[in-house]
């Protein structure tokens, strides 16, 4: 009797991405991966659209019932805001691109002179979680170079499920295509590291000393829907604790700053007080004079250059207010570049191999050593 049904064999194609060349005895490096959040290839609407379509698209950033989130997506949000956004990035666009490609770009290699000469071997690439380039040529890149250890450091000092998780999402699903998967480390925060602070710290100090101090400083940074502290997101609660620290830094009293958060999208509450309602409630109250710093960004953006240095300037004179100062990112500043080589160092203990120090690197074998290179 013949059988209704067979047995089909099929070769699915292999999801694996090519294994970079190698050759036996080569020793394994160690590779450190920068990721920031992204920028548009340009600052026009059909490039802003592209990058928008993914950054939207991802369901850390988005909390709402997918089918009805990608219909206002697709059918609204995309056909009328790239126009918008894309003025905005041409203000503040630059002749080598955007300015947090540029500045994530440069720290990278910072970075990497930095760990050189404290004599550290790795090998460091950047990536961005929405755009270009993207987490898995980040990775290609360093597996190119050798590397089976992996560290990757999300530039976000204050943890959240909408960004660093995102971002180990996106890690996740391109080690879900190596056949030999590195081994791997994730940094989650650094938002009350000591040399983090003492950066911020020491940015304010040498602000303040060319233009004086302000009347109150306003520590701004990216607002979270209330729903993300109320299902148990930290996030909230490590901004507070930096803009405290940075504040004890300066020998800031409580009454002469605020912490408050922007970019808000949507309808729905935010973390509160909000940033644009500050300077006004500031403006409103008698307070003449503001600066404002963004702690938790570690390169200028949009939304630091374009929405506080102007949109939030405009918001404060338009209230009453006169003088509005923006204290810029750290971007490349060297207290900063040694602080994240130091979090890193911290986050490679056991994985290190001593390289040779340079005869000017003003840094001896004991000093390496301390960082946490074996011996």
């Amino acid at each position: 009797m013949h059988n209704r049904f067979s047995l089909v064999l099929t070769t699915p194609e292999m999801p694996f991405l090519p294994e970079p060349a190698y050759t036996h005895g080569t020793p394994p490096a160690v590779g450190v991966m920068l990721v920031n959040l992204g920028t548009p290839d340009a600052p026009t609407p059909a490039a802003v659209r592209r990058y928008l379509k993914e950054f939207l698209s991802d369901p850390r950033v988005v909390e709402i019932p997918r089918a009805v989130w990608l219909a206002i997506l697709n059918g609204i949000i995309l056909n009328t805001r790239p126009r918008k956004s894309a003025q905005k990035y041409a203000v503040i666009w630059t002749e080598a691109g955007s300015p947090l490609k540029v500045h994530t770009e440069r720290q990278a290699e910072l970075l990497h002179s930095n760990l050189a000469r404290l004599g550290v071997r790795a090998e460091v690439e950047w990536a961005m979680r929405y755009g270009n380039p993207s987490i898995r040529e980040g990775f290609e890149a360093l597996r190119a170079r050798g590397c089976d250890r992996l560290l990757v450091v999300p530039m976000y000092p204050q943890y959240a499920a909408s960004t660093t998780a995102s971002t180990y999402d996106a890690v996740f699903d391109v080690l879900r295509r190596i056949r030999n998967v590195p081994a791997l480390r994730l940094v989650k925060h650094f938002h009350d590291d000591p040399g983090y602070i003492t950066a911020l710290a020491k940015s304010v100090e040498e602000h303040w000393a060319v233009h004086g101090e302000p009347d109150h400083l306003v520590m701004s940074f990216h607002g979270l829907p209330q729903f993300a502290l109320d299902r148990g997101d930290p996030y909230h609660c490590e901004c507070q604790k930096t803009g405290r620290l940075l504040a004890e830094a300066i020998g800031l009293p409580k009454a002469r700053y605020t912490v408050s958060f922007q970019s808000r999208f949507g309808r729905a509450q935010w973390l509160k007080p909000y940033t644009m309602d500050t300077m006004a409630a500031l403006a409103q109250g008698g307070t003449q004079r503001i600066d404002v710093i963004c702690p938790g960004f570690t390169a200028d953006c949009l939304e630091t250059l374009e929405e506080i240095a102007i949109e939030n300037r405009r918001a404060f004179e338009a209230a009453g207010g006169r003088e509005f100062r923006y204290i810029p990112c750290l971007n490349e500043r060297p207290d900063w570049i040694e602080a994240l080589g130091r979090v890193v160092v911290d986050n490679l203990t056991g994985w290190l191999a001593p390289a040779p120090l340079p005869a000017d690197a003003g840094a001896s074998r004991e000093r390496a050593l301390a960082l946490g290179a074996p011996d």
